[in-house]
Formats: C-alpha cells, structure tokens, sequence
C-alpha cells in the first residue's frame, strides 16, 4: 500500500477552495429537492455551478473497472445506497435522496454527500438520515492524530448497530488530494481479522486528507448492484442514507471543509 500523504498548508488551502465549491453546490441543489424534479435537471444545474467557479466536476468521466461515469452527481433514491445515475426519474413526495458531489479546481478535489428529504416523509426514514449524518460526526471526531483508521471505523459501527441499522461492507471511504480517492480506505466497519490487508489500520497523522462517509441501510448490510454497473442498492429494498464530509486530520478536532452554510 502507498503510505497517506500528508499534506501541505498550500494543499490544504487547494483541497479546502474545491470543497468549498462542492459545499455551495449541495446548498444549491437542495433548493430543488422538491416533487416533480427531474433528477437529470438537478445533475444539470449542479454541473452548471461548477463549472461556473472554474472548476470541474470530479465525477463525470470518472473510470472505473473500464466504466465510464456520465455524470456529475449521483443520485440515489430511497433504497439505492450510492452511485444513482440521474435521468428522467421525478423526484416524488416522501422520497429520500442522498446526492453525491465531487469538484476538482486547480488539481486538488473535494467530495461531500447529503441526504435530502422530498417534502414530508416517514419517521423511520428520518431517523435513519439523522442517525447516518450523527454516525459522521462521530467518526470525524476520531480523525485525530494519534488515532487510527478503525478508531473512525469502529465509532460510526457500533453506533449506527447500536440503532438498529447496518453500514454497507462493500463500499467506504477514502483520502483525498490529487485524486478522488487516495490511500488509507475509510471503512465503516472494523474489518474482519482476514480482510485487514485490504483496509489497513493506518496510523492516523496531522495533514491527512480523508473522505469519510457512512452509507447506512435501515435492513440488511447486503447490497446488489444494477444493471447500468453503477447503481448499489439494498438487497432488501428498504431505504439508505449516505451522508459524507472531507476533512484534514489535525490534533484535537478535525478540520471539516466541506460544512455548508
């Protein structure tokens, strides 16, 4: 594994103006998390901000596994856990949808994700979005130096177990800086004793960048992935919430960069 790198006051200064770009363009598109929205026309509107601010969204064009992302936001529905393909879908009263933003400005990106609700919905579904966006906080509280990757892993865990619900396995988070996605894995989960190679215990330092983002279902750990080859849904279709922030690890308390106003 390529060690972390620890960033530099000019770098954080870089990642934190991307994500202040990518924390206006969540604050944006919140305005239009109402019914009868087409999800292509919020992805439009977002792509349009930024690159308004020069910057570029960090998600279309993204490859991976030979896949190409044609987009500049996910947009997950209800069940659908991450990576939500926008399109011709309405937004419908009751719904919740976590969007996914990226933006790259001057070589260094940002992430950041939020669920939102369209207009009224379940009490059950607002217990799981404030018990993922709380499972960050506490996970963010433990991006400190000193610290290791599990001490975030193991608090967002056991809370959000603590409720009731579960985190996805096979998705997690991730460092941040020149790429979308750096070393260490963030996941939301301790890893089993065999699975430790893939998501190291990395001691935690003082400039790291990390996109932490907990991705909880209110049913099973289990997901399925689309036919497109993007979208990750519950296995037993009941809703997720995905709430993410990219921070810079520091000595007592994290920098969030990506809180928005």
């Amino acid at each position: 594994m390529k060690f972390p790198s620890i960033k530099t006051e000019n770098e954080i200064s870089k990642i934190e103006k991307s994500c202040r770009i990518v924390a206006e363009t969540l604050t944006l598109v919140e305005k239009f998390m109402k019914p009868g929205t087409e999800t292509l026309e919020i992805d439009k509107i977002a792509e349009d901000y930024i690159l308004s601010k020069g910057a570029k969204p960090a998600f279309k064009g993204y490859m991976v596994d030979g896949k190409k992302f044609p987009y500049t936001l996910c947009v997950s529905i209800n069940d659908e856990v991450v990576h939500g393909m926008p399109g011709k879908r309405k937004l419908e009263e009751g719904q919740i949808v976590s969007i996914d933003c990226g933006a790259e400005l001057d070589g260094y990106f940002g992430d950041s994700a939020v669920t939102y609700a369209v207009g009224t919905i379940s009490d059950d579904k607002a217990r799981l979005m404030r018990i993922t966006q709380e499972s960050l906080m506490l996970g963010i509280e433990k991006a400190v130096s000193r610290n290791k990757v599990y001490d975030i892993s193991r608090a967002v865990q056991e809370y959000v177990e603590s409720k009731g619900y579960s985190v996805t396995r096979e998705l997690v988070g991730h460092g941040i800086g020149k790429n979308l996605h750096e070393e260490p894995p963030i996941p939301n989960f301790v890893p089993p004793l065999l699975h430790r190679s893939k998501y190291p215990n990395v001691k935690l330092e003082k400039g790291m960048a990390l996109a932490i983002e907990p991705m909880v279902h209110a049913g099973t750990k289990l997901v399925r992935t689309e036919s497109d080859g993007w979208t990750v849904r519950t296995v037993d279709g009941k809703p997720a919430a995905h709430f993410e922030h990219t921070v810079i690890v520091d000595d007592r308390y994290p920098l969030i960069l990506t809180i928005r106003e």
